[in-house]
């Protein structure tokens, strides 16, 4: 998501059609790229697995009431800007794609939205091949990461980013900003 916002709105609208239905050009979205993750990305892991039939696919799988306060403290509360066109494509796609079809419009219902969750993960287990496939516990570090992607395992501690404390932070300094102007 943090692509579109800083360095592709121009993606925007693609991201919206798919979330809307409509057929999108895999390749041609995802020209220069060579890894994906996150939202909206996760939305289409389906036809993106079916399009790319070689990439592998990490599940990062983690504690579900520790998964729901951390999504409930952050994404949840967050308030995008509707000030143009772009940040209203980007808001209702946004909207649609994780608040009304990943979860029914019912993600303040804890159970629901962890029972939703824990659907997901299960459908990613069961559609992916287990050749293609790892279930990664983000506490396991690079270690399991690297092996699954043929990789040596990097001399630095595996990073632990985006945090609620840092997201909320980024979101108070994006409003003071907006707040400026």
């Amino acid at each position: 998501m943090s692509e579109i916002f800083n360095g592709r709105p121009d993606h925007v609208a693609i991201w919206k059609a798919a979330v809307e239905g409509e057929t999108v050009n895999w390749t041609s979205l995802f020209d220069g790229y060579n890894a994906a993750v996150d939202w909206p990305t996760c939305h289409f892991w389906r036809e993106l697995a079916d399009h790319y039939p070689e990439a592998k696919v990490i599940l990062t799988v983690r504690d579900a009431d520790a998964w729901f306060n951390s999504v409930y403290q952050t994404l949840y509360q967050e308030k995008l800007p509707e000030s143009n066109q772009l940040d209203r494509d980007m808001a209702a796609m946004v909207a649609k794609m994780i608040w009304q079809d990943t979860f029914g419009g019912q993600f303040e219902n804890r159970s629901h939205a962890i029972a939703a969750f824990e659907r997901h993960n299960e459908e990613v287990r069961r559609a992916i091949p287990a050749n293609r496939l790892l279930v990664h516990q983000i506490s396991e570090g690079w270690e399991p990461l690297c092996k699954f992607l043929g990789c040596a395992v990097p001399a630095q501690a595996f990073p632990k980013a985006n945090t609620t404390a840092e997201f909320q932070a980024r979101v108070q300094y994006l409003e003071s900003l907006m707040n400026r102007q």
